[in-house]
């Protein structure tokens, strides 16, 4: 098969579609002939040489994917050769096969093109750990997501507003918060020209944001914590701001509020498969409604993956930026 390959850490050149062997699916795995793949901030970092696959994953980048069952391993239930089907991943994703736990499969959402199904397993199990599991948003909360039109954020979107949430969002100007605003935000922010803790503040008659979603990390901690209510829940899930800040324990315990800290990737399969299990559960039925939809901004040919990182890395997108293989036709 071909798949992108990392010879080197460097830039988006560094990324090289090359034939590499077949993987082979073991115990509890499936074969998975993929269709598509997405690009995530993750993606990048592995390229760059800062975040390596965890133990025993594939080298490739790419931690989502479409496509279709190509063969199962010894121990596989409940799937089918030729089943169509989207799965979390610790990586492989951008390459012709990938071998996934079946515990990290997901039917392709009924009325949903196959292509499109790759936009779903990270975004969907990322915001569903986050958001409900961990920091129990609860109708009628205010939720402030940080990158609003990324595509953890129009998810997050339109996931808090089919709970019966408020939401409010930071972007960086104003055509990415009108898109924000299509998906269902009630606050807009754009926080090159805005302070968000001020404006949460107003929003909210000086109570404050019940949750936020975090991907900046240190550059945000103390402003997030002043953003918070009083029993408010911060939900980091990256450092794209730096990983060491200050935080103020006063503030923190006056409003009875708590930080969390969270990465899905190197998580055990059993821990994957809850997660994943529970997005089946809740997210799936409101994609089928058509409730909740994947936002994606372009398709591009997987071996132009180094377009796909320029794009990424531009922060132009609004959603998510899809890889697609031959096999799409």
């Amino acid at each position: 098969m071909h798949a992108i390959t990392i010879p080197e850490p460097g830039g988006p050149e560094a990324l090289v579609w090359a034939e590499v062997p077949d993987p082979v699916p073991g115990e509890g795995e499936v074969l998975v002939e993929v269709v598509s793949s997405a690009v995530n901030r993750a993606d990048v970092l592995q390229r760059q040489g800062f975040y390596n696959p965890p133990p025993g994953a594939s080298a490739y980048p790419g931690l989502e994917c479409a496509g279709r069952v190509s063969a199962l391993g010894p121990g596989v239930v409940g799937w089918s050769v030729g089943d169509e089907v989207c799965a979390l991943l610790a990586g492989g994703g951008y390459a012709e096969k990938v071998a996934v736990p079946a515990g990290q499969l997901l039917p392709v959402p009924d009325g949903l093109d196959l292509t499109l199904a790759a936009a779903l397993p990270e975004v969907t199990s990322t915001v569903w750990s986050n958001v409900f599991m961990v920091a129990h948003l609860r109708p009628a909360e205010t939720l402030l997501i940080h990158g609003g039109s990324s595509g953890i954020g129009t998810m997050a979107i339109q996931l808090a507003k089919a709970v019966g949430a408020r939401v409010a969002v930071t972007a960086g100007g104003p055509e990415k918060l009108a898109r924000c605003a299509e998906l269902g935000a009630d606050i807009l922010i754009d926080y090159r020209e805005q302070d968000f803790v001020e404006e949460i503040r107003k929003a909210t008659d000086g109570a404050g944001a019940d949750v936020v979603l975090d991907i900046i990390g240190a550059k945000y901690l103390d402003r997030n914590v002043q953003a918070l209510a009083v029993n408010g829940r911060l939900a980091i899930i990256g450092l794209q701001g730096g990983a060491k800040g200050e935080l103020n324990l006063g503030t923190l315990l006056n409003k009875r509020a708590a930080v969390t800290a969270t990465s899905l990737r190197g998580r055990p399969p059993a821990e994957k498969a809850a997660i994943v299990a529970a997005v089946r559960e809740h997210v799936w039925p409101l994609i089928a409604d058509g409730v909740v939809r994947p936002v994606v901004d372009r398709t591009l040919p997987m071996r132009d993956a180094a377009e796909a990182h320029r794009v990424m890395e531009s922060s132009t997108h609004v959603g998510k930026v899809l890889l697609r293989t031959a096999a799409t036709n």
